[in-house]
C-alpha cells in the first residue's frame, strides 16, 4: 500500500471543499487495512476512512492519513426459501448495490434508492428513507479493528441502531474499519409504501400493484426532483436531522404554528419535520418570506427546492458552509425553541 502526500480531497468527498490530506492512500483489500494502520502509527498522525465521503463536511486540510475505502465484491453467502444473505464489500456503491439487489428479485433495501455513498458506511449511519432503515435488511458486518488488530464480527443487536445511529458513531467512533456489510434480503418482498410521498408518486405513475423495481424507480424520481446532485452541485444530503419533541411540547407548537410537519412515534413523542423548520425560518428572501431555503451566502447556501439540503455553489469553504448551519440551528431554536443536530459529520 502506497501513501501519496498533500493529495486534494475534493475529488473525493461530495462536498467538493478544497482541502488537502497529509497522506492519502487506497485500500481495495481487506488485509490491506493493517498495513495501513500501521503507517499511520508509525508516523504518528490521526487516520481518516473514507467511502463515498456523502456523510462529511470538511473545514480544513486533514494533517494525517486518509484512507479511501474501496474494498469491492459481491458474494451469495446464504440462501434458503424466504431470503438470501448478500455479503458486499465496504467500498460498493451502495445505490447500485441497490439495483443489483433490485434487478435479482431481491427485497428490502428498493425504498433507499439513489442515496449516496458506499455500503460500507450505511449500517454507521443507519440510512433510512421513504419508510424503511437500514436496520431492516441489516444481517451482520466484518471490520478491522485498529486497537486489537484483528478482524471482528457484528450481528444486529451488536449495533444497536437508533435513527441515524449506531454503536459505531460513538463508542466504537475511529476504533474499526468496516470492510464487509451482509444483508438478509427478501425472496418475496413485502413492499412498503407507507411514506405519503412515495405512495403518492406511484399513483401519480398509474401503479396499483407495485413491486420492488416499481418502488425504487418512484423513489428515485422523488429524490432526483428534490435533491440536488452532488455532480452537478456540491453537497451532503440532509444536513439535519429530524428532532423529536414530547407530546406537550408538539401541542403547543400546533396551538402556535398550525401547519406545523410532526408525526406520532411509538414512545408517543413526536417527530418534527426539520426542512419545515427550516423552511420557516431565517432571513426574509426578495419575496419578503422569512426562510432559509434558497438563501445563498457568498457560495454556500441552502438549497432552493429543498431547505435540508446545505450546498456548496462552487468556491465555499467548509467554514463557510460550517457557520450557515450554525446560523440555521440559532434560528430555528429562536422561533419554534428547538434545537436541530448536525447529520453530516465536521472534520
Amino acid at each position: 500500500m502506497i501513501a501519496s502526500q498533500n493529495i486534494s480531497l475534493k475529488p473525493h468527498h461530495t462536498f467538493g471543499i478544497g482541502v488537502q490530506a497529509r497522506y492519502f492512500s487506497v485500500c481495495s483489500l481487506a488485509g490491506g487495512v493493517a498495513e495501513l494502520f500501521s503507517f499511520a502509527a508509525e508516523k504518528n498522525i490521526p487516520h481518516l476512512v473514507l467511502g463515498g465521503g456523502s456523510n462529511v463536511l470538511f473545514t480544513k486540510d486533514f494533517n494525517g492519513l486518509v484512507i479511501k475505502n474501496e474494498i469491492k465484491g459481491k458474494e451469495q453467502v446464504r440462501e434458503d426459501e424466504e431470503y438470501v444473505w448478500l455479503k458486499a464489500g465496504a467500498g460498493e456503491n451502495w445505490h447500485q448495490l441497490v439495483m443489483y439487489c433490485v434487478a435479482q428479485g431481491w427485497g428490502g433495501i428498493e425504498n433507499l434508492s439513489l442515496i449516496p455513498g458506499c455500503a460500507g458506511a450505511a449500517p454507521i449511519q443507519n440510512i433510512g428513507a421513504y419508510g424503511v432503515e437500514l436496520k431492516e435488511s441489516f444481517y451482520e458486518l466484518e471490520a478491522w479493528h485498529l486497537y486489537d488488530k484483528c478482524m471482528v464480527r457484528f450481528n444486529h443487536n451488536d449495533c444497536r441502531f437508533g435513527y441515524r445511529d449506531s454503536v459505531f458513531k460513538n463508542e466504537y467512533k475511529n476504533k474499526l474499519v468496516i470492510t464487509s456489510v451482509t444483508l438478509r434480503l427478501n425472496k418475496h418482498p413485502n413492499i412498503n409504501t407507507s411514506y405519503q410521498a412515495l405512495a403518492l408518486e406511484l399513483e401519480k405513475a398509474g401503479v396499483t400493484s407495485p413491486g420492488i423495481s416499481d418502488v425504487a424507480s418512484a423513489v428515485i424520481r422523488i429524490r432526483s426532483s428534490k435533491l440536488p446532485d452532488p455532480a452537478v452541485i456540491g453537497n451532503a444530503g440532509s444536513f439535519f436531522k429530524n428532532p423529536s419533541v414530547s407530546a406537550v411540547q408538539f401541542k403547543a407548537l400546533k396551538e402556535q404554528f398550525p401547519a406545523i410537519v410532526g408525526y406520532l412515534l411509538p414512545d408517543g413523542s413526536y417527530k418534527l419535520a426539520a426542512g419545515w423548520l427550516i423552511e420557516h425560518s431565517g432571513p426574509e428572501n426578495t419575496t419578503g418570506a422569512a426562510t432559509w431555503k434558497g438563501f445563498r451566502r457568498g457560495d454556500a447556501g441552502c438549497h432552493e427546492k429543498q431547505a435540508l439540503v446545505l450546498v456548496n455553489h462552487g468556491q465555499a469553504t467548509g467554514q463557510e458552509i460550517w457557520q450557515l448551519s450554525e446560523d440555521i440551528l440559532q434560528s430555528v431554536h429562536n422561533k419554534f425553541g428547538v434545537w436541530l443536530e448536525r447529520e453530516v459529520n465536521i472534520l
